[in-house]
């Protein structure tokens, strides 16, 4: 059963919200019932959680807000004909974007078969994968880049359509900026694209511009380009966040500033979605992720779920040269990378097992596996950026 609207309106000149599920399709419907006769033409009910579609929108008269995330308040109207105010019944969609059963087909091969996944409202959402497993081909479906082959995707519970563009934000793997252009005039061109504009110093102060804003576009470091291409993403004041490897090729310094920027991004209520080599990035990002390969996810959910329910509370690593001679493995392990790796619950009998066969302990690590680990055990794929 999805999660239902929180019950708002209890004036007694105010609609009351009832909820009713419908166990054939796992959907909650809301029907909106007014309690006292209403002297306006119309009357605007705050929805706080999820996003409210109405079935009969246009004969009904009602239309869903514009914009709706988890914690945001978006009014849904209600009109008025001669019978009095209508009881109307929605569709409570979780999801802010959705997935369904996406197919992408080309001649020589399947880049994705049967991919179906939702993002919430307010949510970082992962999409992870080694190179080739289909994560750039589903995010330009979601995108609208890509028509699939079979399936649909839904924004707020419907098929996109024209104005879903006004509603997202792009950043690609690689954007060509144009020649002879400044950092704020490549702004300004992005943002005439749009009916709609984000505060142009607000984005400049968020995505630290302003000192660059007279610069060439050729001559940003690799880091001020990753902002700007940051910001022109933003420039629309979407709703929806594309981020497709925003830190690749970016130093250490760069990307864990970039980090808070796309922090930043997240509490002024965007909803994220992401795709990144980096494990790292992923598990300090992402509310949820979903890992992919051959087209399929093989793994979805929290990270820190995701890496207890595979994995006992520690591994333990030591060089492959620390093993002492003539001493056979332990059924199941073996050297991956120079590396010895055991994953135990009880550290301290495995350290003492490893003393008396005499394994040389002066380079043995204790760590507690993490999403790089669950990447590699899951798809057996080298990380590769």
């Amino acid at each position: 059963m999805k999660k239902p609207f929180q019950e708002l309106c209890n004036g007694s000149d105010e609609p009351r919200v009832n909820l009713a599920g419908d166990a054939s399709t796992g959907e909650t419907l809301v029907s909106w019932r007014f309690a006292a006769p209403m002297h306006e033409d119309r009357i605007l009910v705050n929805l706080v959680r999820g996003v409210g579609v109405c079935q009969d929108a246009q004969a009904a008269g009602v239309h869903a807000s514009d914009r709706c995330a988890v914690g945001l308040r978006a009014p849904a109207q209600f009109h008025r004909d001669r019978a009095g105010w209508r009881a109307l019944s929605c569709v409570v969609v979780d999801s802010l974007i959705e997935a369904r059963e996406l197919v992408r087909r080309y001649p020589s091969v399947t880049a994705v078969d049967g991919i179906s996944f939702g993002v919430r409202a307010g949510q970082c959402f992962g999409l992870l994968g080694p190179n080739g497993a289909g994560k750039t081909t589903t995010l330009e479906m979601l995108e609208g880049i890509q028509r699939p082959t079979a399936g649909q995707v839904l924004y707020r519970g419907r098929p996109l359509d024209r104005s879903y563009r006004e509603e997202v934000g792009i950043q690609f793997q690689a954007t060509a900026l144009q020649d002879f252009q400044t950092v704020g005039e490549s702004l300004q061109m992005f943002a005439s694209f749009y009916a709609r504009t984000a505060d142009r110093d607000e984005l400049i102060r968020m995505c630290n511009l302003g000192e660059i804003l007279d610069r060439d576009t050729r001559r940003l470091s690799g880091g001020q380009r990753q902002r700007l291409l940051l910001a022109i993403a933003l420039v629309n004041d979407p709703t929806l966040v594309f981020l497709d490897e925003p830190t690749t090729g970016l130093d250490p310094q760069s990307r864990r500033n970039f980090w808070g920027l796309i922090e930043t991004v997240r509490r002024r209520g965007k909803t994220i979605l992401l795709t990144t080599h980096y494990m790292e990035e992923a598990q300090s990002l992402c509310d949820e992720v979903a890992i992919v390969d051959h087209g399929r996810i093989i793994a979805q959910g929290d990270p820190l779920a995701l890496v207890r329910q595979h994995f006992p509370a520690a591994v333990v690593r030591l060089p492959a040269s620390a093993w002492p001679a003539g001493e056979p493995l332990p059924e199941g392990v073996e050297p991956q990378d120079g590396a010895i790796e055991f994953f135990t619950d009880a550290v301290p009998p495995l350290l003492e097992w490893l003393e008396q066969i005499g394994a040389n302990l002066n380079e043995l690590k204790v760590q507690t596996p993490n999403l790089e680990d669950l990447f590699l055990k899951l798809t057996g794929h080298t990380l590769r950026a």
